[in-house]
């Protein structure tokens, strides 16, 4: 399970010179009746609902879970609720929090820089309408979560790294706002909130029968409708971002083939070599070994 996190960066004359950097990354999960913010921030980025706040950066703010409300100096407060993002704009005065009944989980990232200046200038995104409905997008916890592990490990060029993913991010909102793909499409539509409960869940065993019935959907219909749009069964689609995540964790951290069994939810070793080696072709010892290897030889 996704543990709370997050990190303040620092910023290099040679990240301002690339026109995007990255200023913090972060998770939390706030449960029904939690005090919010429940992790401890530096003093210029506290947050309290009555006082506000003003920050330096932009940010995106991606509500996974929950809901809650936002307001600024430009907005009127408003619901925010799970598929939103919000965007928190520099010098503008702005606050939220989780509604005390449901909790909410929430991702973010703060950038900033010449490059995106002149993006923000440009009127793609509004500060006097911040609030962008992405629905059950699987993107966003995605890029939400390698910024994370790009953060945690700080490879040779993550920096660089980070603000492409933060670029992607930035498309995926455009493209809503752009195109509302999610528009007519109700079957779609369903289907997209369970690759979105599946990939938040991934590294759980999942009942899909349950899970149809959640949406709701007969359970026939729903893996029809599931393999139609992905190509993949509902089950094959869960167990293929676990070993997706596993081949992540076993060329970005030094976690042993233990714990990357662990991470990803397989309940033994020997069952999580075994479909690995199924569908990459060697067992992930091997795997990480001929990846490491590579990438001695750049």
């Amino acid at each position: 399970m996704l543990q709370n996190y997050f990190k303040y960066l620092n910023v290099t004359s040679f990240e301002e010179k690339w026109g995007i950097y990255v200023t913090s990354v972060g998770y939390s999960k706030v449960a029904p009746n939690e005090l919010y913010p429940n992790q401890q921030h530096p003093d210029s980025h506290h947050l309290t609902w009555n006082r506000g706040r003003i920050l330096n950066d932009y940010y995106i703010v991606f509500i996974s879970k929950g809901k809650g409300i936002y307001g600024s100096a430009l907005t009127k407060p408003s619901e925010v609720v799970a598929g939103n993002c919000f965007l928190l704009f520099p010098e503008v005065w702005h606050r939220y929090k989780p509604d005390v009944k449901f909790g909410w989980e929430e991702h973010w990232v703060g950038f900033n820089g010449s490059y995106i200046r002149d993006l923000m200038n440009q009127s793609i995104f509004d500060a006097k309408n911040p609030i962008i409905d992405l629905g059950f997008n699987t993107d966003m916890l995605v890029l939400y979560n390698r910024l994370i592990d790009e953060v945690q490990v700080s490879s040779v060029g993550y920096p660089q790294q980070i603000a492409g993913t933060t670029m992607q991010l930035l498309g995926l909102l455009s493209n809503q706002l752009r195109n509302n793909q999610r528009a007519h499409d109700p079957v779609g539509k369903l289907i997209s909130k369970a690759k979105f409960l599946i990939q938040e869940s991934f590294e759980n065993s999942m009942d899909m029968e349950q899970l149809a019935k959640d949406l709701p959907m007969g359970y026939s219909s729903f893996r029809k409708a599931f393999k139609k749009i992905t190509g993949q069964s509902p089950n094959q689609y869960h167990l293929n971002l676990r070993l997706e995540r596993a081949k992540n964790l076993l060329t970005m951290t030094a976690l042993n083939i233990n714990e990357v069994s662990d991470h990803t939810g397989f309940e033994s070793v020997s069952y999580f070599s075994k479909l690995f080696k199924k569908k990459h072709g060697v067992p992930p010892r091997s795997y990480r070994i001929l990846k490491l290897g590579e990438g001695s030889e750049m």
